[in-house]
């Protein structure tokens, strides 16, 4: 690529005939021929380097649009929305003047090249989003897989990438609130980091990213540039990892979270003083991104000088200072009478600030370097219009198979003394096992107002003191089940997260998704991609909690082996008083345990199909949404009016794992009677989805029933809070020290 200053826009026009590096940067022939269409001559090495970020898989989402189009076009009617697709992160209304934006994206591949880094930037990432929207961030979650718990190169990421996440967030000082870890053989190779944040404003608070204003200045402010992760997440998750494809390797991004932490109180101060027309934090594909939305956004054009921009290696060329994603910068758009008071503020807060623009009448975006015009197009060309593609997609001939192979046909345990093994065995399995090992990592209290954290069914932040008015957070996702059946996958992942929120007594609103899938090249990966988004955005449809935002991950594939479709759902729900939160923990003996929802044989995909057997086949768990709905009325409403003292909703491993969880947790045993009607193993491992098991105070109990009865919710009582063991009557007792032993050795053995 040129590093000359030579390579202006005149010079191009002058010189069709020269060789550009496109397919090292990513492009596809067609779309090179696309980019000289759009211009009506050869692009500039800058301007080529802007496409080629921009329209890349990460950015450009050219394999999945024609499909995400069904998120607008099936979306729930919501007076909660305030601000939903397009912009840095989904904004909801959660009552008392308060608004809530929240987003999970991903950072799979740097995190497998670098895993500290990786996972720290991503977590930087998400939360510059959350800022670039007008809001405070109050939390971050983590939903995290990785391959064989026991494999080598598991034990090189999973270290890497937690430290990484609890390094960047405690000291950004924001509480870890929620998110999972997933083990599967699957994700050698090829982890998943998403990241997910939360962040709190004021109505009249919120920002978008767009310029404009004629005359109004262009700010960039935070870290220098550098040629740390130079097309780091725009190119790097934009094709399979292949150790023959170097450039395909770029360096990843490098984090100063104490530089974000002051980047976040300066824009935060800024804000307060109503400095800031528009607003675009610098993320995949660095200034090209922010230059291009910001212009493409607004009502007018936008001139950059790229002399300008504060840098920390001088030798770095226009291109590459384009395409840089160094992180904790922001670029803001500022009236010029506004400016120097902006920079005073950036002053006093150590952040580095300078006027690299300014917004035009034009519609052109030029950037200028040297004195020679490097770049001019018409911004939308780069940001929004890139290419489209519609993907050939086909059910793959390996489904019926897989499907027939059914989990529900797998021996069963022929004794009492085996039934007892098997829970042991899955209680203390890399996937259900404790993760406190890993959680204990991350700060969940600081800022005060963490109210559940892990390993609770979801996270819940205080957002007012005086009211006590808080929201909550669950991210879940089963790739095993989408593997089996990505419409009903998708749906599950959905069910379960709005569950998960219900559980704790919050009312569910909306959703934010990151859907990590294979190559979009692949027809049945493509399926697997067109069935999940089909599936969830009809699941959305029917709970009415609209898709505001999210990010999709392709390419998460090592070779030909591709991941299992893996979408990853994100549920926020709102919560009038926090002091009314139910928790998964047994809290008081004597307190009776009931089983909500209908329980079946259902085992395909199950924890115990993989733990017991390591099999996956058959078909997931059947999905009701309507039952959902439902459950998650009664929760709330007996959250709300203190009927329930415990809940926690039941998934990976059923029963069995949700029962030892809240004993282990509350420190208190359980006697469990199987009812009639089910056998003891169907009773305690089945996976069957719209099931919650509660704790009801003796009291309650006449109140709670006939509620449920009324809704035509089954419920039935199960057992009684007792002991220091988990006993199933007739079957077998385990002391909760030998639970404990159990369920907690696990990860410490494999990583500490």
């Amino acid at each position: 690529m040129s590093r000359t200053p030579l390579d202006t826009v005149e010079h191009a026009a002058e010189t069709p005939d020269v060789e550009l590096p496109w397919a090292e940067l990513g492009l596809k022939k067609d779309e090179y021929e696309r980019v000289v269409e759009i211009l009506g001559r050869r692009p500039t090495g800058a301007e080529l380097a802007m496409y080629s970020v921009m329209w890349s898989e990460h950015c450009s989402y050219k394999s999945s649009k024609v499909h995400l189009r069904q998120f607008g076009e099936k979306a729930p009617q919501s007076d909660a929305l305030l601000v939903g697709i397009g912009e840095n992160a989904g904004v909801v209304d959660v009552g008392q003047g308060y608004a809530v934006t929240f987003k999970v994206e991903s950072h799979n591949h740097p995190s497998y090249v670098e895993p500290y880094q990786g996972a720290a930037t991503g977590v930087g990432g998400i939360v510059r989003d959350i800022i670039a929207m007008g809001a405070r961030p109050v939390a971050v979650v983590d939903p995290l897989r990785f391959g064989a718990a026991d494999h080598p190169d598991t034990k090189r990421v999973l270290p890497g990438v937690v430290a990484g996440i609890g390094g960047y967030g405690n000291c950004l000082g924001l509480p870890n609130i929620g998110g999972e870890v997933v083990f599967d053989a699957c994700y050698q190779g090829n982890p998943l980091v998403n990241a997910g944040a939360i962040g709190v404003m004021r109505h009249e608070d919120i920002h978008l990213a767009k310029a404009s204003g004629s005359g109004n200045k262009v700010i960039l402010y935070g870290a220098r540039t550098g040629g740390d992760g130079i097309g780091g997440a725009s190119i790097l998750a934009s094709e399979t990892f292949d150790d023959a494809k170097p450039s395909k390797r770029p360096a990843v991004q490098v984090g100063d979270p104490f530089q974000e932490k002051l980047l976040i109180e300066c824009t935060l101060e800024a804000f307060a003083e109503k400095l800031v027309v528009g607003i675009q934090d610098l993320g995949a594909a660095g200034l090209s991104c922010a230059t291009s939305e910001l212009a493409s956004n607004g009502s007018g054009g936008m001139r950059v000088t790229l002399d300008d921009v504060p840098l920390r290696d001088s030798t770095l060329s226009p291109e590459e200072i384009l395409m840089s994603e160094s992180q904790e910068r922001m670029c803001a758009v500022v009236e010029p009478s506004k400016v120097d008071r902006f920079l005073e503020i950036c002053d006093k807060w150590d952040v580095i600030a300078t006027v690299i623009g300014e917004v035009t009448d034009g519609d052109r975006l030029e950037i200028f370097w040297h004195g020679g015009k490097i770049v001019d197009v018409d911004p939308r060309t780069v940001a929004h219009d890139g290419p489209v593609y519609e993907r050939p997609y086909a059910r793959p001939h390996w489904q019926d198979a897989l499907q027939a192979d059914d989990a529900n046909k797998l021996p069963r345990p022929a004794t009492s003394e085996e039934l007892r093994n098997q829970v042991l065995q899955l209680v203390s399995s890399p996937n259900q096992a404790s993760k406190s090992w890993i959680t204990s990592q991350y700060d969940h209290f600081v800022q005060g107002n963490t109210v559940l954290a892990q390993p609770e069914d979801s996270g819940m932040i205080r957002i007012d003191e005086e009211s006590g008015l808080g929201v909550a957070i669950a991210t879940d996702g089963n790739g095993r089940f989408a593997k089996l059946d990505p419409y009903t996958g998708a749906q599950l992942a959905l069910a379960e997260a709005y569950r998960n929120v219900a559980t704790t007594g919050a009312k569910p609103l909306a959703v934010s998704d990151c859907l990590n899938f294979g190559s979009p090249e692949d027809p049945a990966v493509m399926w697997q991609f067109a069935e999940a988004i089909r599936g969830l955005a009809d699941g959305c449809l029917q709970l009415g909690t609209p898709v505001t935002g999210g990010n999709v991950s392709l390419y998460n594939q090592t070779g030909e082996a591709a991941i299992h479709p893996t979408p990853v759902v994100a549920v926020l729900g709102v919560i009038d008083d926090v002091a009314r939160r139910t928790p998964v923990a047994y809290r008081e003996e004597g307190q009776l345990l009931y089983l909500l929802g209908d329980t079946r044989e259902e085992f395909g995909g199950s924890a115990w199909s993989q733990v017991v057997h390591d099999h996956l086949g058959g078909l997931p768990p059947a999905v009701d949404l309507e039952r959902e709905r439902l459950l998650g009325e009664i929760l709330i409403s007996a959250s709300r009016d203190g009927m329930i003292d415990s809940a926690h909703d039941l998934s990976d491993g059923g029963l069995i794992q949700a029962v030892v969880e809240s004993a282990l947790l509350g420190d208190k045993g359980a006697r469990l009677v199987v009812p009639d009607g089910l056998d003891a193993f169907t009773f305690l491992f089945s996976e069957s989805a719209g099931r919650a098991v509660v704790a009801i105070p003796r009291s309650e109990e006449l109140r709670f029933t006939d509620m449920c009865g009324a809704r035509g919710l089954p419920a039935v009582r199960i057992g009684v809070i007792d002991g220091d063991a988990v006993e199933i009557q007739g079957e077998f007792v385990l002391p909760l020290s030998d639970l404990r032993e159990a369920h907690t050795r696990t990860i410490p053995a494999l990583f500490a």
